[in-house]
């Protein structure tokens, strides 16, 4: 099944879309003024520990602190491998000390960054651990046998003097000794400049910031699955084929400009897939449907039959729609980037053999997701539960915020997000007719964020398309309502 990519990118943000089959199977999303903070290494300063919750808030020069606990700092990590008493945080680190960490997940909602000691640095076929002196393997590669091959072969290109460890990934598998080494020595440099920026910058100073999020496309997303990698920016394509062309040779033939009138996320209704995946209900072609839920402490998805009698019997129907259900739950989760605890709710079956063929059926849809994840089973009470490893804000916190008006029982779209979605619209537009002017009529918040933080953007689109802009409050319109005027 060939996967293709692609790259939509505006001055605001960058959308990325994996397609398979006709269908939407991944979307990310980094804007400029909000872009993550995962992989980022900072040398930051303890502010306070924290001994009854072994955990300690730490200050890199965000918004808010960040956190971590004594379980993702690497000395803990050692004793614990060694199976030795742990030694308390408040013994490990101090008030005023400095600290070189990694963030691991993104703040979400109230929460500041998550942290670790246990420094990574991702290459494509390689990680490179710096504190931690041996050779790991993709759980994604199954084989033991090429698992040995593989560690034989990265043991052989790790000089003898060397402290650290590296995690072969699954994009080794196939690669041969000249492209590891290449990939080893490019993490052995960059840990390079990470050690002479902690030496030369203040504390709280970011010493190395990850990838843009088009660069970790070729980096962890480009497979033997990947078809062609199409870019709508003739700039970022060029920059993508070069970095490409030093980093990661064989995926730079696959790199393409899409010049096309057309906009590249028509392809395959990529922009409606971004609408649905903001929605609750996720309609089954069965006529059943799915509800998802999140909160910031678990998901939940629930599934219903809806309309669906086609089976012989009820027993049947619910088997049926439960199988429908695992292939569109597994879709959701990639395409949402749902992450944490995750509780599923098929509808109730009395036969075993169904329940074992429902899980089977969704471990099955699960294997091609890149995100580690467990499944645990169904429980007494009839519930699947699982995780799926959260480092990024799901594609509903990026775009959305709770609704203003039912007293966040629901979610609305940010001001953002409908500024972005306007800038757009106009750019198609502007495509297709030749007006004197475009006029944005919509609600005070997206007005005033044009006048504010957006009005850089909003000039550079004036300027590319050569029309004026003018905007206009309607006063009776919703966050999310608005038109464009072709005057």
């Amino acid at each position: 099944m060939t996967e293709d990519i692609l790259i939509n990118v505006t001055p605001f943000e960058t959308r990325v879309a994996l397609v398979a089959q006709g269908a939407v199977q991944e979307l990310h999303l980094e804007r400029s003024i909000q872009r993550g903070q995962v992989g980022n290494i900072y040398l930051g300063k303890v502010v306070r520990v924290l001994p009854g919750m072994q955990s300690a808030f730490i200050e890199i020069g965000l918004e808010r602190a960040a956190f971590i606990h004594i379980a993702d700092l690497r000395e803990n990590r050692s004793e614990r491998a060694l199976g030795v008493t742990p030694t308390p945080i408040e013994k490990l680190i101090f008030e005023g000390q400095s600290l070189m960490v990694q963030v691991i997940k993104d703040p979400l909602g109230t929460k500041g960054a998550r942290l670790s000691t246990q420094i990574s640095i991702a290459g494509r076929m390689l990680v490179y651990l710096p504190h931690e002196p041996h050779i790991g393997i993709s759980q994604k590669i199954g084989s033991e046998t090429e698992r040995q091959v593989l560690r034989d072969r990265v043991q052989a290109l790790v000089p003898a003097e060397e402290k650290g460890g590296f995690i072969v990934r699954t994009q080794a598998e196939g690669a041969n000794d000249e492209e590891l080494q290449a990939d080893l020595a490019y993490l052995k440099k960059l840990w390079g400049s990470v050690q002479h920026a902690a030496r030369t910058l203040p504390v709280t100073s970011l010493l190395h910031q990850d990838l843009t999020l088009a660069q970790r496309v070729l980096r962890d997303m480009v497979s033997p699955l990947t078809g062609q990698i199409l870019v709508d920016s003739r700039s970022v394509c060029a920059e993508l084929k070069a970095w490409a062309g030093i980093y990661t040779p064989s995926v730079a033939d696959r790199i393409g400009h899409y010049s096309s009138e057309r906009p590249l996320f028509d392809i395959a209704n990529i922009e409606e897939e971004i609408i649905r995946a903001l929605s609750r209900r996720v309609d089954l072609k069965s006529g059943g449907y799915l509800i998802i839920d999140q909160t910031e402490a678990l998901t939940t998805v629930d599934v219903n039959t809806g309309g669906f009698v086609g089976g012989r019997n009820f027993d049947d129907t619910i088997f049926k729609t439960n199988l429908e259900a695992a292939q569109a739950i597994a879709r959701q989760l990639r395409l949402r980037n749902l992450g944490g605890i995750i509780i599923l709710d098929f509808i109730d079956m009395d036969d075993a053999t169904h329940r074992e063929a429902v899980l089977a059926e969704l471990n099955k849809a699960l294997a091609s997701d890149r995100t580690r994840m467990t499944v645990n089973g169904f429980t007494q009470l009839g519930l699947v539960e699982m995780t799926r490893k959260r480092t990024r804000d799901s594609l509903a916190h990026q775009m959305c915020e709770p609704c203003p008006t039912c007293q966040s029982r629901g979610n609305v779209r940010t001001n953002r997000s409908v500024c972005y979605e306007i800038l757009r619209e106009i750019l198609r537009e502007a495509r297709q007719f030749n007006p004197r002017e475009f006029r944005i009529l919509a609600s005070q918040e997206v007005i005033d964020l044009f006048l504010e933080e957006e009005s850089q953007h909003l000039a550079m689109l004036g300027d590319f398309i050569e029309k004026k802009i003018s905007l206009e409050v309607s006063t009776g319109y919703s966050q999310e309502q608005y038109d464009i005027v072709l005057t």
